[in-house]
């Protein structure tokens, strides 16, 4: 018998609370025929830290950030004394440069960046001999050379010989204006497309019935209307939720749609409120942090700068280049800030947890007598409020506020070269730095805790599942499918 091809869409920042509301409300009825169908898990783990290129990266090899090594949205090579910026804001992005980020983006972080020790859901697949799509998604990398043009008015924005380059993507590629399925499709979004365009693309290939054994669709817009609005925004979900039932109407019935796929609808991280009063729920590291020389990001770096700030919404980098100036130092003057409850760095073979919201410390490293509910184990002593963790019978571990902390602290810590902290802030607040954007009254990502690790996973036309509920095992889900399309075979 034929597998079914695998449609996985990822709603940027679909939530399961607002899922939930919108299904149970009417707003979402695509969406709750499939919940219904299927499969739900509300409590998927996303990867640390919760932002875009990192989560798709660790969703597409089956790892943590220790070993795809895209650490971030934004991040120091220390290697090359450069801050690396996929595009964190416009205010951001220019001060260090367009040209250089839009590089980043499109080239580097597929071509550079992404760990050639590891492999993608795309790549194993064309080495099984099966085909994928990549809609709308900045990581791309597959095995099939692919010529990408940017537009002439684009132009100058980009560091490509004529507006051209040569990259290793999927056998099918959409990527806004720079690679269309359909000739006559355009999008105002320059390096992406909006939630109808992405729509439109898959459409087109299952009206031409040229669906691949893999696609991976992503819907960006909800993100973006988050930001500002909050975490419960039912409209956001239910737009997106009219494209999904344009999707499924092409069939002969939304039943008939699950005979012949297997669809699969996710969201990537979650949203923490922030709160309104700058002075309380931003923290400007660059004023806990006053007394060294920080180096600014519109300029290169200098010999005299100690540290290097890299700022990921609520969570952030902070880079020692002072090989006079300890990490301990750096991370007893960040304890002074109530609103960071994680301070994280490495000692050695261990991970040095502490806090400026509770006492003690933790040290931690993998493989030892504790066990974790991924089945996990390590060693540990010192305070496991740290990072929430409840020990009970046998050493057995499970997590809290964190999930999977252990893990995804660490790979932070082991994801590229340089002598680093890693900071978290609490619920509520939001990291600055020089022009970071921010998002007062609002809600924002990228830290450890569940309101942005946590994430809603929808399967409908299979009764498989991922072997546990973390973004790291879609990967052996995905590829667990399609064996079964290549046993069919044999």
């Amino acid at each position: 018998m034929k597998q079914k091809p695998v449609i996985l869409l990822n709603i940027d920042s679909l939530m399961s609370e607002p899922l939930e509301v919108a299904t149970q409300t009417g707003h979402a009825p695509a969406l709750q025929f499939l919940m219904e169908k299927g499969s739900y898990i509300p409590n998927m783990v996303s990867s640390f830290p919760t932002m875009s290129v990192t989560i798709d990266s660790s969703l597409l090899t089956g790892t943590y950030a220790d070993k795809h090594h895209v650490p971030g949205l934004n991040w120091f090579d220390d290697s090359r004394k450069e801050i690396i910026n996929y595009g964190t804001g416009f205010r951001e992005t220019l001060r260090l440069g367009m040209r250089r980020s839009v590089h980043n983006m499109l080239y580097r972080l597929n071509n550079e960046h992404l760990s050639s020790d590891v492999t993608t859901i795309y790549e194993d697949l064309a080495n099984m001999g099966i085909p994928s799509a990549s809609i709308n998604s900045f990581v791309y990398r597959g095995n099939t050379p692919k010529r990408l043009h940017v537009p002439r008015l684009l132009s100058t924005l980009t560091r490509f010989e004529d507006g051209e380059w040569t990259t290793n993507a999927t056998s099918i590629l959409s990527l806004g204006l720079f690679s269309k399925l359909r000739p006559r499709g355009f999008t105002l979004q320059i390096a992406a497309g909006n939630y109808k365009y992405t729509a439109r693309e898959l459409r087109h290939l299952i009206r031409r019935k040229q669906l691949p054994g893999f696609t991976f669709c992503i819907f960006q817009d909800l993100d973006a209307r988050i930001h500002f609005r909050g975490p419960m925004d039912i409209k956001g979900i239910a737009k997106i939720d009219r494209e999904i039932q344009k999707t499924l109407n092409m069939y002969p019935s939304w039943e008939e749609a699950l005979n012949r796929n297997v669809w699969m609808v996710m969201g990537d991280n979650g949203h923490s409120p922030t709160g309104a009063s700058y002075r309380k729920f931003v923290i400007d590291l660059r004023k806990t942090l006053k007394k060294y020389r920080i180096g600014r990001i519109d300029r290169p770096v200098h010999k005299k700068d100690q540290i290097v700030l890299c700022v990921n919404q609520r969570m952030a980098y902070i880079y020692i280049l002072d090989k006079n100036l300890s990490l301990s130092e750096v991370s007893e003057q960040l304890k002074n800030d109530p609103r960071i409850d994680i301070i994280a760095r490495k000692d050695g073979d261990f991970i040095h947890v502490t806090s400026g919201m509770r006492e003690g410390s933790l040290h931690y490293c993998p493989t030892g007598e504790y066990t974790d509910e991924y089945r996990q184990t390590w060693s540990m002593e010192g305070n496991p409020e740290l990072l929430d963790l409840h020990v009970i019978n046998n050493n057995e571990l499970f997590y809290g506020d964190y999930p999977d902390a252990l893990a995804r602290v660490y790979s932070v810590l082991h994801s590229h070269s340089g002598r680093f902290i890693v900071v978290n802030a609490k619920p509520g607040c939001d990291f600055k730095a020089q022009s970071t954007p921010f998002h007062l009254g609002g809600a924002a990502h990228g830290s450890l805790h569940k309101q942005e690790s946590l994430v809603p996973l929808v399967i409908a036309g299979t009764t498989e599942k991922p072997l546990f509920p973390r973004m790291v095992d879609m990967k052996e889900l995905v590829l667990r499918l399609n064996c079964q399309r290549d046993n069919s075979r044999i």
